[in-house]
């Protein structure tokens, strides 16, 4: 699948364009596209957005492309795939910029920031980014143990607990005068965030309703032109969250 958020935006305003290709979730792909650019950035990860949908977010509102290249989950954890080899911790994602290969999410994530400018303005502001982002990893491990193995048993009492959770990011975001969570401008953590907000929002739709601030940090990621178009795109919408639970 070859993406490019600024030919959504095209076609939201009415302009031709090549048509988008889904991957099929039922066999590894790496897709086709009519145009003739190839992407300059691949990811490859499983049909499901988990550790991947928020570098999604940073590619698509940066006007980025990349192509997706889909690795069904039971052939990974069997070992069937020459890949599991190459994974330096034998995980998933796998990112390449060209012939450049990398893995680890949040490592991404930093390169990303480097690459585009999402980094912050001097060396101060990157470590309070990155401690940012810390903080939003602590809350994303906390929500996928419940979300992914502990969720009859623990559900109730971890949404009963998130706004203890979520108190220290409005903080954060209400004494930011940009909305962001750091700096003024938008930086890697805050694909990040959002990602794990909207997570949140899908099991548990008020758990916002007590937090002023982390609503309007939400709409106002959602509301950037090339990001807006992504989540609207076929591609967002069709990737689940959890590979065979629905929400």
């Amino acid at each position: 699948t070859l993406f490019r958020s600024d030919r959504l935006i095209q076609r939201a305003a009415g302009h031709s364009h090549p048509q988008f290709h889904t991957p099929h979730s039922a066999a590894r792909t790496s897709g086709t596209s009519q145009d003739t650019m190839a992407a300059q950035y691949t990811i490859t990860y499983f049909p499901v957005r988990g550790r991947t949908e928020y570098i999604r977010y940073l590619l698509a509102d940066q006007g980025c492309e990349w192509k997706d290249d889909v690795m069904p989950i039971k052939e990974w954890y069997e070992g069937k795939v020459e890949q599991k080899k190459e994974a330096v911790f034998g995980q998933l994602p796998k990112f390449t910029d060209g012939d450049f290969v990398l893995f680890q999410s949040n490592a991404i994530l930093r390169y990303l920031g480097r690459k585009h400018g999402l980094y912050g303005k001097n060396e101060k502001e990157a470590a309070l980014i990155d401690m940012v982002n810390d903080g939003v990893e602590d809350l994303r491990l906390k929500y996928s143990r419940v979300f992914f193995y502990e969720w009859e048993t623990s559900k109730d009492t971890y949404i009963e607990a998130l706004p203890n959770h979520l108190r220290p990011f409005e903080r954060l975001v209400s004494q930011n005068p940009s909305g962001f969570l750091m700096g003024s401008n938008v930086s890697f953590s805050d694909y990040n965030f959002l990602d794990l907000l909207q997570n949140h929002v899908v099991f548990a739709p008020d758990c916002l309703k007590d937090f002023p601030h982390l609503q309007a940090f939400k709409d106002k990621m959602e509301s950037r032109p090339k990001l807006k178009a992504y989540l609207e795109s076929e591609a967002h919408k069709n990737r689940p969250i959890h590979p065979t639970r629905k929400v």
